[in-house]
């Protein structure tokens, strides 16, 4: 089979070498400047790479402004209907996190849109990944151990599950914060302090990291002021976050999101887990 690689990171890079390893074809467009492997097709347009592909991959995510490709390895920005007018009806598009904006893009082409990043098989591997990338990160914004300091990490999905485990190994104090009652009762039986995230009022007073995966506005002006000088957060949630982050300057705390952590810190597991998803959504297209 022949892939149409459309935008992405070094995930789609990595990617594209193990769709040559195992025999495919593979052509790239919006990816001028990445770390390619011999043997792909670089296209000079969307409408050129998709030309005899059976299956276009797009990244993940597959958007991180509105509207555009996420393209970072491109030289100039693409809008998601430039892609999509260049698909025939029927084509088969395989993309990460779809948003409503994707899915009615899709709709109105007459495209078939999978989303590898709703397999569990996937979630599973891109929230390791994406937990042992945040102790990178956090290692290289800290001057002191990590042992001995109180973590508290708000959502309690795939993400959490691996890093307040791999956290507390490390020796820090780890609370979970979550609506759910169930959840909460879950971290509680992992040995965790269970935090509810609608009651944070004076929760966060004694927090040295504070790690958010909720994808709403978690993290108020009212909560960051509870910070003690020199409390950093960590925002993993996609774009706009669950963090306010002019209250967070104004109040001069150290926010930072960290968008792509499997792509940046590992790379081939992250392509491994994108390629395997495709073939899992090939077999259950029978294609």
């Amino acid at each position: 089979m022949v892939f149409a690689l459309c935008g992405g990171d070094e995930r789609t890079a990595r990617l594209a070498g193990l769709l040559l390893a195992d025999g495919h074809g593979v052509k790239v467009w919006a990816l001028e400047d990445a770390p390619l492997p011999d043997g792909v097709l670089p296209c000079l347009s969307a409408a050129q790479c998709r030309d005899g592909a059976g299956c276009v991959v797009l990244p993940m995510p597959a958007t991180l402004k509105r509207g555009f490709l996420n393209a970072p390895f491109s030289r100039r920005m693409h809008c998601l209907s430039e892609l999509f007018s260049s698909l025939e009806p029927d084509s088969l598009v395989c993309a990460g996190a779809v948003t409503g904006e994707l899915a009615e893009l899709a709709e109105a082409r007459g495209v078939h849109l999978r989303d590898y990043g709703a397999l569990e098989s996937y979630r599973d591997v891109n929230s390791l990944a994406t937990a042992e990338g945040t102790i990178g990160v956090l290692l290289s914004e800290t001057t002191e151990v990590l042992c001995g300091k109180r973590a508290v990490i708000i959502g309690m999905g795939h993400i959490t599950s691996q890093l307040a485990p791999k956290l507390a190994a490390l020796g820090m104090d780890v609370a979970v914060a979550s609506r759910s009652p169930d959840s909460r009762s879950k971290a509680a039986l992992l040995g965790f302090d269970a935090l509810d995230t609608s009651n944070l009022a004076g929760t966060l007073s004694d927090a040295d990291i504070v790690v958010n995966t909720a994808p709403s506005l978690v993290l108020t002006a009212s909560r960051l002021v509870e910070l003690k000088p020199g409390a950093l957060v960590l925002d993993l949630a996609s774009k706009p976050g669950g963090t306010d982050f002019d209250a967070a300057r104004a109040f001069g705390i150290r926010a930072l999101t960290a968008p792509g952590l499997p792509g940046k810190w590992s790379p081939d597991t992250a392509a491994m887990a994108v390629r395997d998803a495709i073939y899992a959504i090939l077999e259950d297209e029978k294609l």
